[in-house]
């Protein structure tokens, strides 16, 4: 079962891979718990990384699962509820699902 509700997000990211160097992924979804790439055929569990992203900067992750070309993230360390809807707000692909002001 889920920590956390995943949230919609088209964001193209440089990341820093601990072993392969700079790698460009999509991020097609986004937790405050971690994320999903539809494009990471290349990693395995465990592949470590650094991403750059909206709000919080930097933030270190690891490679909890990998399925054909999908592989899901888990940060770290958790990003504030604060930071995180900040972070949606920005990224969200439709306006209809950011939070209301």
């Amino acid at each position: 079962m889920r920590r956390a509700a995943r949230h919609p997000v088209d964001f193209p990211a440089i990341v820093e891979h601990f072993v392969h160097g700079d790698l460009r992924l999509h991020i097609c979804n986004l937790s405050a718990h971690g994320f999903m790439v539809d494009d990471g055929g290349q990693l395995q569990r465990g592949d470590r990384i650094i991403i750059r992203l909206p709000i919080v900067g930097r933030i270190e992750a690891h490679v909890t699962w990998t399925r054909d070309t999908r592989a899901g993230f888990q940060f770290e360390r958790i990003i504030r509820l604060d930071d995180f809807v900040a972070i949606i707000d920005e990224l969200q692909p439709n306006p209809r699902l950011r939070r209301s002001r």
